[in-house]
């Protein structure tokens, strides 16, 4: 069958479908991919056939970053708040243009199916609405109103605040582009958030995470049967050239802890640096830095830190005491697979809730990235380092789902849905 994937996003956004791209190629499938600019790369060195659709995603992280962090940091400044939301609104406009959505309406014509990454996924469908084509979307964190992700509210307001969401983000710039999108196909005008009419319509929406991550979402989702599946984490875990060199390093001494802020890069390099060698030195510990979209390259730092590129975390965090991060689905996922304690420093809203998964596990703990210090982080680690979290997370790592396992188990779905769609 003819396969079009479109995600939208930085690297660890786009994974999750180019994982299951390759699968799908390796089964004997035609596959093409959309991604960003900057992602092509990524996804070719994967095996994909892909294509740059809409604009470079690199931009858009930096600007929710700074927004992010001076609407937690600073709410009272408006003023700003406003200028940064503008910046933004501006962002997905030049993103989105009818070229990029000629480009994936040209990818799947005679396409078997559309699946859609997390990023963007109202555009891919209502580009499988236009064809008719079955449609699949890829989540690796709960994205539908429940009541499991918000354990500080009862879970029907819970819900609540989620189904609101969905509708103030269906608004302004990304609404009028939708618009745009929808009237150049000649579908009619939406009239309800796209998260409701991609579910009305049938869609098999893989839930890309383990079941034991948020426990009772899936007894709460019963009710979909199965168009809501959990199929844990997907992830290439390909290996790196810097895997020996590191794996080496790390075994002439004693296991260090694991520093590492993917595709959001840290206000100030200079500070980090600082922060994690003053840390790291009072406890007696090695620090290995990976260092993601932040450039360290002219930072100096003191003989018991180690600054690397990109490493395979499933070869890597195995042999980390423990590790500090984004709180990115993906690290996350890594984290617990290989049964290390961790500490989420997190700056979007998303992270946020991560991150008070891992608290209510009790897998590991974390706090906002901009209020972070010296003396929490030291706190924080010798928190999850004690042996009461180090148990925890060796004993959750038995609840995961092996890579293997969950790309075979999404392929399969994938495959089926598009053959029992045939049938009806």
């Amino acid at each position: 069958m003819k396969v079009v994937l479109a995600c939208h996003g930085v690297r660890g956004d786009v994974e999750p479908s180019v994982v299951i791209g390759r699968e799908l190629l390796r089964r004997g499938h035609d596959v093409t991919i959309a991604v960003p600019p900057n992602v092509v790369g990524f996804a070719e060195a994967a095996g994909l056939t892909a294509v740059p659709w809409g604009d470079e995603s690199q931009a858009m992280m930096d600007a929710q970053r700074d927004y992010w962090t001076c609407f937690f940091q600073m709410p009272w400044k408006q003023k700003d708040l406003k200028w940064l939301g503008a910046q933004i609104g501006d962002i997905v406009t030049q993103c989105w243009t009818e070229g990029a959505f000629a480009t994936l309406t040209s990818l799947a014509e005679g396409a078997d199916l559309i699946i859609a990454g997390y990023g963007f996924e109202q555009f891919s469908a209502n580009v499988a609405e236009y064809y008719g084509i079955p449609l699949v979307t890829v989540d690796f964190f709960p994205t539908r109103a429940n009541g499991k992700v918000l354990p500080l509210l009862p879970a029907p307001v819970g819900r609540a605040v989620m189904k609101a969401y969905e509708r103030m983000a269906w608004s302004g710039p990304v609404k009028d582009v939708e618009a745009l999108q929808r009237r150049a196909l000649g579908l009619p005008e939406a009239t309800g958030p796209w998260p409701e009419r991609i579910a009305e319509r049938g869609s098999l929406e893989i839930q890309g995470y383990d079941e034991a991550w948020i426990p009772g979402l899936a007894a709460e989702w019963a009710s979909w049967g199965s168009q809501r599946p959990f199929v844990g984490t997907l992830t290439l875990e390909s290996a790196t050239e810097s895997d020996g060199e590191v794996a080496s390093w790390i075994a002439d001494g004693t296991p260090p802890i694991f520093f590492g802020f993917g595709s959001v890069p840290v206000g100030s390099p200079v500070d980090t640096i600082a922060m994690i060698s003053a840390v790291s030195e009072q406890l007696g510990e090695r620090a290995l830095v990976g260092a993601g979209s932040t450039d360290f390259s002219t930072i100096s730092y003191p003989e018991h830190v180690k600054v690397v590129g990109l490493v395979n975390f499933a070869e890597i965090f195995p042999l980390c005491r423990a590790v500090v991060h984004h709180s990115g689905a993906g690290t996350i996922a890594a984290c617990l697979r290989a049964g290390v304690p961790q500490v989420g420093l997190w700056t979007l809203p998303d992270q946020g809730l991560r991150t008070r998964q891992l608290k209510r596990l009790e897998v590991g703990t974390g706090r906002r990235f901009a209020g972070t210090s010296e003396e929490s982080l030291i706190a924080d680690l010798r928190k999850v380092l004690a042996p009461r979290y180090v148990m925890r997370a060796r004993e959750f790592a038995s609840q995961m789902t092996t890579p293997a396992e969950s790309v075979a188990a999404a392929a399969d779905l994938v495959e089926n849905f598009v053959r029992v769609d045939r049938v009806c």
